[in-house]
Formats: C-alpha cells, sequence, structure tokens
C-alpha cells in the first residue's frame, strides 16, 4: 500500500506542516526574550512541548528565574505524561522505540492516533505526527531564531508581550464549555492580583494552584452527587487535534 493513501498518514503529514510552521514565532520570541540560538535550539530538542516552551520563554522574558520558569513549562508539560500512558497501552512500543515514542507523545500526534479505529493506522498515524512535527518543528524554530537574532532589542518591535500572546493563542482553543473558560477567567484574575506582590514567574504558578483547587472542589461536589458544568471532552483532550508545540 501506498503510505500517501493511508488517511493517518495524510492527517499526520497536514498537521505537521501545520504545526511545525510555527516552530518559527517560537524562534524568534525565544531569542528576542533573552535565550541565544543554542538555547532555543535545546528547548525545542530536548522540551519539545510548545505550550510549555512558550511559558518557559514567556517568564524568562517577564524577568522570572529559571526555577519558576521551568516550574510553568513541567506543569503544562504533565498532560503529555497522561498521552504517554495511553499511547503505550495503544501502541505498545518496545525496545528502543518506547523512549522515541515517549518523546513525541504531544497533543497533535496522540489525536491523529487515537483518531483511527484500525491498529496499523494509528501506529502510522502516531510515528507520521510525531516524528514529522519533530523536524518540521526545529527546523523552523532555527529559521526563527536567526530571524529573532536579527532583530535586536524586542521592544523596537512590540515583541516583549508577544511570548505571552503567543501562549495565550495556544491555550484559548481548548476552553471548551462554560466552566473551563470560569476557570481560566478566575486563574486570570489571581494572576493579576499577584503581579505586584511576587516575582516574576510566579504569578503563573499560583494561577495553576487555583485552577488545581477549583478542581478539588468541584470533584468533591461530584463526588456529593451534584452535578458541576462539565466539558464532555475535559476527560479526552486528545480527541481534539490542537496545536501544541508543541
Amino acid at each position: 500500500m501506498n503510505l500517501l493513501q493511508s488517511p493517518a498518514v495524510r492527517v499526520g503529514l497536514s498537521i505537521s506542516i501545520a504545526t511545525g510552521l510555527y516552530g518559527v514565532s517560537f524562534g524568534a520570541l525565544s531569542v528576542t526574550s533573552g535565550l541565544d540560538f543554542w538555547q532555543t535550539m535545546a528547548l525545542s530538542l530536548l522540551l519539545f512541548s510548545g505550550g510549555s516552551q512558550f511559558a518557559f520563554i514567556g517568564v524568562v522574558a517577564g524577568g522570572g528565574s529559571g526555577v519558576a520558569a521551568m516550574g510553568a513549562a513541567t506543569l503544562l508539560g504533565m498532560r503529555n505524561g497522561i498521552y504517554g500512558m495511553q499511547i503505550n497501552a495503544l501502541l505498545q512500543p518496545r525496545g528502543l522505540l518506547r523512549f522515541a515514542a515517549a518523546h513525541v507523545t504531544i497533543d497533535e500526534s496522540t489525536a491523529t492516533s487515537t483518531g483511527q479505529t484500525d491498529p496499523l493506522e494509528q501506529k502510522r498515524g502516531f510515528w507520521t505526527a510525531g516524528l514529522g512535527i519533530f523536524i518540521l518543528w526545529n527546523v523552523f524554530t532555527a529559521v526563527g531564531a536567526l530571524a529573532g537574532s536579527a532583530l535586536g532589542d524586542p521592544k523596537q518591535w512590540g515583541l516583549d508581550g508577544a511570548a505571552v500572546a503567543a501562549f495565550l493563542g495556544l491555550l484559548w482553543p481548548r476552553l471548551k464549555g462554560r466552566e473551563p473558560v470560569a476557570i481560566a477567567v478566575v486563574c486570570a484574575l489571581a494572576t493579576v492580583l499577584a503581579v505586584p506582590f511576587v516575582p516574576a514567574g510566579v504569578p503563573i504558578l499560583v494561577a495553576a494552584v487555583v485552577a488545581a483547587a477549583i478542581g478539588w472542589f468541584s470533584h468533591g461536589r461530584s463526588d456529593e452527587g451534584l452535578e458541576p458544568d462539565v466539558d464532555p471532552y475535559a476527560d479526552h483532550p486528545h480527541t481534539h487535534p490542537q496545536g501544541d508545540a508543541t
């Protein structure tokens, strides 16, 4: 069978191109936020999670410490561990493939795989999207980093707040239903209130604690028989192919 006739391969390739091109934004914003070319490439090659990468440079651009930046990136990357358990059960990779599969388990590769019913198509979709995005994301990160280095001071171009804007652009499509939007609003308010009183980078951690507390109490209320306003896709975010970067 010609692989280009495979539905999963076609979906994986289209998602790879669309998501990979967005790496230009990350590369440019990263170097204008204070990281050099090789630090930017290390984030894309080793971290390889779009939302976590934008969170990291957003904290750095705001003057936050490395610890705060890593904390924000880790909080956003935890979902990939949940995806990994599902992919491990679904595809059952063996040997060194398990390490490769873990590294390219992101929103898009998980969505492409789980969107198929045939086991062979599930594997094709996962590897096409995972490897395709990994290659293109890093190629275009390098392009963006080289372009960003030529821009000079980010404030001259209005780029000092662009990392935050790009991160919000990744976040907004994930807010499905009234409850997630309400939680986002409360967390945003907590962040704004915390900014004058805590070091840069810490407000996003405050927002994460607030979100966790809301989730805890909401879950407890549900256990008591009350029905909260729940997004029907909240337990399965991978069913929506979304941009992560990654």
